[in-house]
């Protein structure tokens, strides 16, 4: 069983990816179960996720890497018993320390394969953000496995470039991939990159 957590900033297009990965991974014939943290900026939530044929558990309020540890825990545990998925999508609140969601599957007991951090940085708020939630910011970024740098549709001249120097010399050896999950842009690369 594969876990991915989705690690970024509140508006950064974390729901938007979580459906498509969701998508991709139940075409290739995996089953795949979500969890959800929060409502999400396109208002996907839980009863929407299982109208869609998903396994999803939408957790109340509050933050799974903190105040709903033990919450998440057993959701894990729970849907690793009952549902046995392939892929575990987490969600968690744009305000999550992704690292700290990671601890908390580690020991949940639950037999992983990989557990992985998807970073996701939105291009038109980056400069904002570095600029008000540097230190906050860098902290959610540290445990990515690779980053994602969203919406590049929308980017202006050198923004891409600007933002990925940033992020390569905060975070070496960590692949930097622009995309655009709403259009699908480059997200060929980001499923090869996942379990197939």
């Amino acid at each position: 069983m594969y876990v991915y957590i989705l690690g970024g900033f509140l508006g950064s297009g974390k729901t938007s990816l979580l459906m498509r990965l969701a998508n991709h991974f139940s075409e290739k014939g995996k089953r795949v179960a979500l969890i959800v943290n929060e409502t999400g900026e396109i208002g996907v939530d839980g009863a929407t996720l299982k109208q869609k044929g998903y396994d999803a558990i939408e957790l109340p309020s509050g933050c799974i890497c903190c105040t709903l540890a033990g919450t998440m825990q057993n959701a894990l545990k729970n849907i690793a018993n009952d549902i046995d998925p392939d892929i575990i999508l987490i969600e968690p609140t744009g305000l999550a320390l992704p690292h700290k969601v990671k601890e908390i599957v580690r020991s949940s007991c639950i037999d992983e394969d990989r557990d992985v951090i998807v970073g996701i940085a939105d291009i038109q708020r980056f400069k904002d953000l570095l600029r008000q939630r540097e230190e906050f910011f860098t902290r959610q970024m540290q445990g990515s496995d690779f980053i994602l740098i969203n919406k590049s549709d929308l980017a202006g001249p050198g923004e891409i470039e600007g933002a990925a120097e940033w992020l390569s010399e905060r975070f070496p050896g960590r692949e930097i991939i622009p995309v655009s999950v709403k259009e699908g842009e480059n997200l060929d690369k980001v499923y090869g990159m996942m379990m197939e």
